[in-house]
């Protein structure tokens, strides 16, 4: 089949690393168009879409259509490719929730250093971004990794959903690595009580697909510009 395009910002992971890791696990065909073809590639394709076009990267574009919104993304790989998500409906349903969870921490995650203004630089919201940086690791981490270590440990085997790994099982990677990144003082503290969590991280990680990926160098490294910064003023146990 031939590839599908993938656009997003080419220096950084951001929400198109959910998608890309997804493929990537399943051993999908994709061009990551932006990091061949640049910015100014991206934004050129973005204005051509009269209709139904997407708002923000990531988006999958295809012959006739584009999918946008990572949660959207993978459902739809999910749904043309049995190795990205369950084939269960009620599974699949189930790992959509959980998706849309992970686009709500990730959300979280970003407005800790744009708190007051998505527009406004971090230098120009730092003590904000302080104050919101404390609500975040003293009770958000606590309750998206307490929600998601329990899915774990409910379902029957290694993984999150079903018997085998889907979607979710990458997108909580990434998270993990993330908040790694961004909270390393905090992920220290807290991880040993999330042990399902951690270890379904440790699966992911060991997976053939992942593990090429994260050796490559397609996978971007964690920076400032993207969407889990590492400011260690806003890090704490």
């Amino acid at each position: 089949m031939e590839p599908y395009r993938l656009w997003y910002w080419p220096s950084i992971q951001g929400r198109g690393e959910f998608v890309r890791l997804a493929m990537e696990a399943a051993h999908i065909p994709y061009v990551d168009c932006a990091r061949d073809e640049g910015v100014d590639a991206l934004i050129d394709d973005m204005k051509g879409h009269d209709r139904r076009g997407p708002f923000a990267p990531p988006y999958l574009s295809m012959p006739g259509f584009t999918v946008a919104q990572v949660a959207d993304i993978l459902f739809f790989l999910a749904s043309r490719h049995d190795a990205v998500g369950p084939t269960i409906e009620a599974d699949r349903f189930w790992a959509q929730q959980l998706q849309l969870t992970v686009t709500d921490v990730v959300a979280e995650v970003h407005n800790v250093h744009h708190p007051v203004a998505l527009d406004d630089y971090y230098d120009d919201q730092k003590d904000e971004a302080a104050r919101a940086a404390k609500g975040f690791r003293d009770k958000r981490i606590p309750k998206f990794l307490g929600y998601f270590d329990k899915a774990v440990r409910h379902n029957e085997g290694d993984w999150t959903v079903g018997p085998r790994w889907s979607h979710v099982d990458t997108s909580l990677f990434q998270l993990i690595e993330g908040l790694r990144y961004m909270f390393p003082k905090r992920m220290k503290a807290v991880e040993g009580d999330y042990p399902a969590l951690v270890a379904l991280h440790d699966r992911v990680a060991d997976l053939p697909g992942i593990a090429a990926y994260l050796e490559s160098e397609r996978r971007i490294a964690f920076n400032t510009d993207g969407i889990f910064r590492y400011y260690s003023e806003l890090d704490a146990a």
